[in-house]
């Protein structure tokens, strides 16, 4: 059944969705970038809908260029899971406490730590020697010594983005305890680079639309960089250096809730799996039809042969762990989660905070009004679109919420 050809297109667009499935504005945007004349080619996942610039669920193969609207504002943004030794007869009836632990752990919105987290401790505490040298310790003076040789008009932020290191942010980012078919506890985690991110983000995005090659572009969110110039040489270093920090900051939020999860559960020894983390907003150079390519994952997860990737669904529905099937129809992608079928102000104006409780309903959770937005009706159905990606992942695990942390 899939992929099909998206129609009016310049360069081969494939999707895992039917164009009536599809809102108009996101198949406009579509058709839009597969006019650019540095795209090799898109693909499109069945999460797919309206972003800025580029659409939420896209891949996109470039030669010798990148927009940076394609990767996205939240650079790095992605998911990170870990399998621990608990089952469900380990939960009490109430997991409120759990809940407050976590929040207590980790800031959420917003908030910051008061002071950066000790990883060194942090490491050592909750993984123990296995873990040492592998996880969140290595690299890290390497890492936070890349600073120094970001854009210039970031410099202000070094103690902010230290203090934000490990921790939630707000809006589709949450902390979640599940558990899978064989009633085994998971911890699962979705957030990204942070307000640094989002800041380097914005300002190449501003630099780009001055370039005069993007004068003429249809959509001048879509101005890109090209190889060989400086611009796109500082990008892809803040870009790389944005990467890395949101895949620590995750690194470092489940440390923080494995470290509560210890606690909560103190006689009981809790052992954790090696996690799995992926990206679904960045860049990676990628051979496609035997060229080298510049590709874009807006919303959606690498899935080569073996990949071991996540898609989450809505709070209060269900998420997967996958493998992926390194189709090359698909550039090796999946989708990234289920995707938006409405935007945030729509389901505020649509939906209650009665009707949250009951979609909601057996999940530890916020149930207010500033949640409304995140209601699982918000979103398509989690099934339906792994469904669609038959050819793309297998199903490891199948994920049911039990507890949803949300800023």
């Amino acid at each position: 059944m899939f992929p099909v050809e998206l129609r009016g297109t310049r360069a081969q667009t494939l999707m895992w969705a039917h164009e009536h499935e599809v809102e108009p504005a996101a198949l406009q945007q579509l058709r839009t970038i597969a006019q650019l004349e540095w795209v090799y080619g898109v693909r499109v996942m069945p999460d797919v809908h309206l972003g800025k610039g580029a659409t939420v669920g896209s891949v996109i193969a470039m030669k010798d260029a990148v927009a940076p609207a394609a990767v996205g504002v939240d650079i790095g943004c992605g998911m990170e899971a870990v399998l621990t030794s608990l089952t469900a007869a380990d939960l009490p009836d109430s997991l409120h406490s759990l809940r407050s632990r976590i929040e207590a752990a980790v800031p959420v919105g917003f908030s910051a730590h008061d002071d950066p987290v000790n990883v060194n401790r942090l490491n050592a505490e909750v993984f123990g020697q296995r873990a040492a040298g592998t996880t969140l310790r290595a690299g890290w003076e390497r890492f936070w010594k890349g600073f120094d040789a970001l854009d210039p008009a970031v410099a202000p932020r070094e103690s902010k983005a230290h203090k934000q290191m490990g921790t939630l942010g707000g809006g589709n980012h949450f902390v979640e305890v599940c558990l899978d078919t064989e009633q085994r506890v998971w911890i699962l985690l979705h957030s990204g680079s942070r307000n640094i991110g989002k800041e380097l983000a914005e300002r190449h995005m501003a630099v780009a639309r001055t370039l005069p090659h993007n004068v003429d572009l249809p959509d001048r969110d879509l101005a890109v960089f090209l190889s060989g110039t400086p611009e796109m040489d500082s990008y892809r270093r803040d870009l790389t250096w944005a990467q890395e920090y949101a895949a620590r900051n995750r690194a470092v939020m489940l440390a923080l809730v494995c470290q509560a999860v210890s606690a909560e559960f103190d006689g009981l020894a809790v052992r954790f799996e090696t996690p799995i983390s992926c990206h679904h907003n960045y860049v990676a150079e990628e051979v496609i039809d035997g060229m080298p390519m510049l590709v874009t994952r807006k919303g959606a997860v690498r899935a080569g042969a073996g990949d071991l990737a996540l898609i989450p669904g809505s709070m209060g529905t269900r998420s997967y762990v996958v493998r992926g099937k390194g189709n090359p129809a698909s550039f090796q992608s999946a989708s990234h989660g289920a995707g938006r079928r409405m935007s945030r102000n729509a389901a505020k104006r649509q939906f209650t905070v009665a009707d949250l409780v009951a979609q909601t309903e057996g999940v530890e959770s916020r149930k207010d009004a500033g949640v409304i937005d995140e209601i699982p009706a918000a979103y398509k159905d989690i099934d339906q679109v792994i469904a669609a990606q038959e050819d793309l992942v297998d199903i490891v695990a199948t994920l049911r919420q039990v507890l949803c942390v949300k800023g």
